[in-house]
């Protein structure tokens, strides 16, 4: 299976870029934002507690996702891969994704680096507040989210680094022109 972590800062272009390597690749989109505001909307147990670390601009805990991650993934059996997005965001994480997909006889195929810089990060997110009524694209919690990303998330190039699965992805230019990039990578594979 062809199995894609899409990784960058919030606001990178992973949901975009997903939707285009889905169309491309024939893989499966597991974003852990768009579960977790599923659970919220829901109202669920797993909604409720995960939507106090959200709005607090903090990471919902690793045990939490991984058995989604774990359910969502169990139930694409005759798929030819996914994409995690938004999934891992730490190191932790990143371990307990790859014993989870060793355990199913899986690893992560390839890391893609969608490398924004982050004044153009800030623009897209309070846009896409304002067109989409996000309510975490706010400059608060922007601030926030950017803060997590440098300290928790980005040492996660260094680790997929060592695996052999990570690739820079220059995330400015055309939507065309940064898709283009991750097909040449993914084709590499």
């Amino acid at each position: 299976m062809l199995n894609i972590v899409i990784f960058g800062a919030p606001g990178s272009g992973k949901g975009t870029q997903s939707e285009f390597i889905i169309k491309k690749f024939g893989v499966n989109h597991i974003s852990t934002g768009d579960v977790l505001r599923a659970e919220i909307k829901n109202n669920t147990e797993l909604g409720k507690t995960a939507k106090g670390y959200i709005d607090q601009g903090q990471l919902v805990p690793d045990s939490l996702i991984i058995d989604i991650l774990a359910s969502v993934l169990d139930n694409l059996k005759e798929s030819k891969g996914v994409i995690f997005d938004g999934f891992p965001r730490t190191i932790p994480q990143a371990e307990a994704l790859k014993v989870m997909l060793n355990e199913r006889g899986q690893d992560v195929s390839i890391m893609l680096d969608l490398d924004v810089p982050e004044e153009e990060l800030i623009t897209r997110l309070i846009k896409r507040g304002q067109e989409c009524g996000r309510a975490d694209d706010n400059m608060e919690t922007i601030k926030k989210r950017l803060v997590v990303y440098n300290t928790q998330t980005s040492p996660l190039k260094d680790y997929y680094k060592k695996e052999g699965k990570y690739q820079y992805i220059k995330g400015l230019g055309t939507l065309e022109s940064i898709f283009g990039d991750i097909v040449t990578a993914v084709e590499k594979l």
